[in-house]
């Protein structure tokens, strides 16, 4: 079966799944997002109160691991860790700094690999993650880098929070936002860059209509 695959990457906070997920919906394609599976990784490093840094102490406990992605009746994307739904847990502020600390290391990285690749062989999907373009799906019919300034991120991060119900000040997020930018660009395991054939979106200025249509633009014109 011939599939297409669209691979979005970025910065976290750029919007990549918000975007992803309603056009996968527009399109009728399956929207996987890699953040979550990194996240649940972690989250469960985080219940185990494992140093997330600690690459010896990770990759032991990755055997006890099982993770699943499935759809529930609202039509998002839900996280089954050992067969539990953490797709809320996985969202706490403190995971965050567990999903970045745990991706760096190329056991977790290797552990996922195969499962990413395995729902874009069977799939049309839209994936978006950090190095989706340039690792997991080189070969990806379109790639886009989508980015935003630091402090736009920071901004539409903490009103994602605030409807959450888990409130962040703005310096906070701030903070967490540049710290994320620096580790993810910095490990040594598939570090945040843009792919040579990756079509650069920054959407500091635009509204999510005006992201949405031309990340939809781009579709458009790569899957001619």
């Amino acid at each position: 079966m011939q599939t297409i695959s669209i691979a979005i990457d970025g910065p976290s906070g750029a919007g990549k799944s918000t975007l992803a997920r309603s056009i996968a919906a527009k399109l009728g394609y399956l929207y996987v997002d890699t953040g979550a599976i990194y996240r649940t990784i972690g989250y469960y490093i985080y219940t185990k109160e494992i140093d997330p840094k600690d690459e010896t102490a990770v990759t032991a406990r990755l055997p006890e691991i099982h993770v699943e992605l499935t759809y529930g009746e609202d039509g998002l994307q839900h996280m089954l860790l050992n067969g539990a739904d953490v797709t809320k847990e996985i969202r706490l502020p403190q995971i965050s700094m567990y999903a970045s600390a745990v991706s760096a290391h190329p056991a977790v990285r290797a552990f996922l690999l195969e499962m990413q690749r395995q729902l874009a062989r069977t799939n049309n999907v839209i994936m978006d993650g950090r190095d989706i373009g340039t690792v997991v799906l080189p070969d990806a019919d379109v790639k886009i880098f989508l980015t935003a300034s630091p402090e736009a991120r920071a901004q539409r991060r903490m009103l994602e929070l605030e409807q959450r119900g888990t409130p962040e000040p703005f310096e906070a997020v701030l903070k967490d936002i540049q710290e994320r930018d620096w580790n993810d660009s910095h490990r040594a395991a598939a570090p945040l860059r843009q792919a040579e054939d990756a079509v650069l979106l920054d959407t500091t200025e635009l509204t999510f209509a005006e992201s949405e249509e031309a990340l939809l633009n781009i579709m458009k014109e790569k899957t001619r």
